[in-house]
């Protein structure tokens, strides 16, 4: 299917949007620290933090896909963003843990909302190659995140500046999504859903949306096959680069600063993946890159499995991060044709949250596992994992739904 170039303005919001993602994730490892001190609370009450902010983030990301129809792509990401500003701004005031943990739920509904109706957006706006280099600057966002806490402690500003200067951005860009709600409401190309909460038979030249059940949605394996896929990837980036510094540490025994420098170079690894991948996906067609690269990813798996040297392992790293680059906004691009225009919304906004469901449980059950066994399980592991994703890939696109007529 061919996608209408998108507005620059779009264009440019989309990419701030998820800078703007990642952006909280970088301030609090850093400014954990000085947080917990200053508050007078353990350590491990980050924990809470955490876990509170993925249950907002599931809950809004799933029901984004829902109600998108209703509040129009433009609105859920106007309020989705003032909301996120709002609870960081909660942050920068905080009294008590418990204030922290209650802004932590709210960034969490602002976050997954914002995360759920972008990618929903994107998949029928944009192409391959602004799908990957969208999700390439999530990466950024995270990046930049802990550069900004260390400028604000270092300069003594205190962690609460960060966490004031990240909300006034927010706020400058839901303000900028309120502004062009009305641009929003077209996705030529896209899925059947329209971006207003208008009648969409109100509004001539715009996408009809078909009448279609949410129970059948529900109903179709493409669903659940597509969210245990979209699980099993976010669980495998996110355990390689939990766990690669440790195996490289005591399973192989690289120096801590080598190991280091590898952990990161497995992160730079899928930022330099999804630039270069957005642009031979846009030449060779999503469906061939990402066959490629979830064989890749199994490629890269086996040999960090393998009792093999340091180096060995570090090269199924850098593999495992490159050939995963694309793989998220690849699934999120091609929904509509495992499961239909009609449903495509609705489907993605389940798919991130499996997505965070994934990052949160298998990790830490690998964890767990690699604690009580060895540090050297962790290649073996990355490769179950690694042909489940396959496997329920295959699964998902056995049968395609076609698409009501638009």
């Amino acid at each position: 299917m061919s996608v209408a170039p998108p507005r620059t303005s779009l264009l440019v919001l989309a990419y701030l949007a998820f800078v703007s993602l990642g952006l909280p994730d970088g301030l609090l490892g850093v400014g954990w620290p000085s947080i917990s001190a200053e508050l007078g609370v353990p350590t491990g009450a980050v924990g809470l933090i955490l876990t509170t902010g993925t249950i907002g983030y599931l809950t809004s990301s799933v029901l984004a896909g829902f109600t998108l129809a209703r509040l129009g792509v433009g609105r859920l990401l106007a309020g989705s963003t003032l909301l996120a500003s709002l609870a960081l701004t909660g942050y920068a005031s905080a009294p008590t843990l418990t204030v922290l943990i209650c802004c932590a739920l709210v960034l969490g509904l602002g976050s997954g909302a914002v995360d759920s109706g972008l990618n929903a957006y994107a998949a029928g706006a944009f192409g391959p190659r602004h799908m990957n280099w969208i999700h390439a600057f999530f990466g950024l966002g995270v990046a930049i995140g802990p550069l900004v806490m260390t400028a604000m402690l270092t300069t003594g500003a205190g962690w609460r500046w960060a966490y004031g200067v990240t909300a006034a951005a927010q706020l400058a860009l839901a303000t900028a999504f309120a502004l062009t709600v009305r641009a929003w409401r077209d996705r030529t190309g896209g899925s059947a859903v329209p971006a207003s909460g208008d009648d969409p038979a109100a509004r001539p030249g715009e996408p009809v949306q078909a009448v279609v059940r949410i129970r059948e949605t529900l109903r179709l394996p493409a669903v659940w096959f597509g969210a245990l896929a979209f699980a099993v990837y976010v669980s495998i980036e996110v355990s390689a680069g939990l766990y690669s510094f440790q195996l490289l540490t005591e399973g192989r025994g690289l120096p801590d600063v080598t190991a280091g420098v590898c952990v990161s170079g497995y992160w730079g690894s899928l930022f330099v993946g999804r630039v270069v991948q957005g642009l031979v996906a846009e030449r060779l067609g999503t469906a061939r890159v990402l066959r490629g690269s979830l064989l890749g990813m199994a490629a890269g798996a086996a040999l960090i499995a393998l009792p093999a040297p340091g180096a060995v392992t570090v090269a199924g790293l850098l593999i495992l991060g490159f050939a995963a680059a694309p793989v998220f906004p690849l699934l999120t691009l091609s929904t509509a044709e495992r499961v239909g225009r009609e449903h495509a919304d609705r489907v993605i906004g389940v798919q991130i949250g499996a997505a965070g469901l994934g990052a949160a449980l298998i990790p830490g059950g690998l964890g767990v596992l690699l604690g009580v066994t060895s540090s050297r399980l962790l290649g073996p592991a990355l490769t179950v994992l690694a042909v489940a994703l396959l496997a329920a890939h295959a699964a998902a696109n056995r049968r395609t739904v076609p698409s009501l007529p638009v």
